[in-house]
């Protein structure tokens, strides 16, 4: 908890950005029979049946201080996909950056065992050596921003049903291009003494006798 109320706690430095991650698994849904098109005092009818074709994951980075997102949907989500998206991260998103400081959940495909699953050793150290890792604490997934822009993503963009991945991502990255043209920051207000006052009750205690 401490952990990541102290690394938002820092100032913007594009040469050591916060950069925070989250996936999610999305359901890909198709209509089962034609939706009846809305007019003039009636609404979009959907049946409510529906047909499955399939699962995917989306992936959501953020720089909260910056304003900056990137989300992308995948067919899966194993360690390859993940060291894949972390590559893109280092050398596309930010290739002049000294170090990324990372903030995510312990999730086991979310670790540098992933680079070198995925990489040449020398290209997975290379990656690794560029990366400051913090995870969020078991039950605090909460503390992750990236989480919070997933919920916000949800709301605006995943409303409805979507049934091919072609498709899902093209309304991501219009998504993505128009909060990025926002540059809408994360005010994060809740700091370390705040977790040490309201969240004391999942500190550890030590028997004192």
């Amino acid at each position: 908890m401490e952990d990541a109320s102290s690394v938002y706690a820092r100032i913007l430095d594009p040469k050591r950005p916060v950069v925070c991650m989250d996936e999610k698994p999305y359901q890909l849904l198709a209509h089962a029979r034609d939706a009846i098109p809305a007019k003039p005092g009636q609404d979009l009818r959907e049946d409510s049946e529906y047909v499955r074709h399939g699962t995917c994951s989306i992936f959501v980075w953020v720089e909260p201080l910056a304003g900056w997102r990137r989300v992308h949907a995948l067919p899966q989500r194993t360690r390859i996909d993940w060291a894949g998206q972390v590559k893109e991260l280092l050398t596309v998103d930010y290739p002049d950056a000294e170090i990324v400081v990372l903030v995510m959940d312990n999730l086991n495909t979310h670790g540098i065992a992933s680079l070198y699953e995925a990489f040449p050793p020398a290209e997975a150290h290379a990656l690794a050596q560029r990366l400051e890792i913090h995870h969020t604490p078991k039950h605090g997934s909460w503390l992750n921003i990236a989480e919070i822009e997933l919920s916000a993503l949800t709301r605006q963009c995943l409303d409805r049903r979507i049934s091919d991945l072609e498709v899902l991502n093209g309304e991501l990255a219009a998504w993505q291009a128009a909060t990025n043209a926002d540059q809408r920051q994360v005010d994060w207000q809740f700091t370390t003494e705040d977790a040490r006052v309201k969240l004391r009750h999942l500190y550890p205690e030590f028997d004192s006798s």
